[in-house]
């Protein structure tokens, strides 16, 4: 049984700062990035084991943020992840980024991703590695 949500937590570093010791807008599409990554190692598709074993990418088509609250150097945030839809094609990721202490919500956010074997032909999860299809229906929201 797979959860319908995954948290990660990351700790805020320097390097991910302005001058103003706030973290550049840029970083949390990276966050979602390691949120993603930690998702499918919990699944038990980490991208190496995609890449590698199942010759698949899942590049990224769009990716959306909106900033709800500052993070600041220092600061720990919980990174939570929801598959919101599935089709075996499409893959639809939400985001919330809350203030590990507090709780305060400071970023929500989506990407959408597909699948691709090594040609960049798009692949249908539910014919070609329907257990993965599976497991990533488990998981969605819808």
């Amino acid at each position: 049984m797979f959860m319908k949500s995954y948290t990660y937590t990351h700790k805020t570093q320097y390097y991910e700062t302005d001058q103003m010791g706030v973290v550049h807008h840029s970083n949390y599409i990276r966050w979602f990035e390691e949120a993603r990554v930690f998702f499918l190692e919990e699944i038990g598709y980490p991208y190496n084991r995609l890449e590698k074993e199942l010759k698949l990418i899942s590049p990224v088509m769009e990716v959306g943020c909106q900033y709800r609250g500052m993070v600041h150097f220092g600061d720990t945030v919980d990174i939570t992840l929801k598959v919101k839809s599935s089709n075996g094609i499409r893959l639809k990721f939400v985001y919330e980024i809350h203030d590990h202490e507090t709780g305060e919500l400071r970023t929500t956010g989506f990407s959408t991703h597909c699948f691709l074997d090594e040609t960049g032909a798009f692949v249908f999860l539910k014919k070609t590695y329907p257990e993965l299809y599976t497991i990533l229906k488990e998981c969605t929201q819808e």
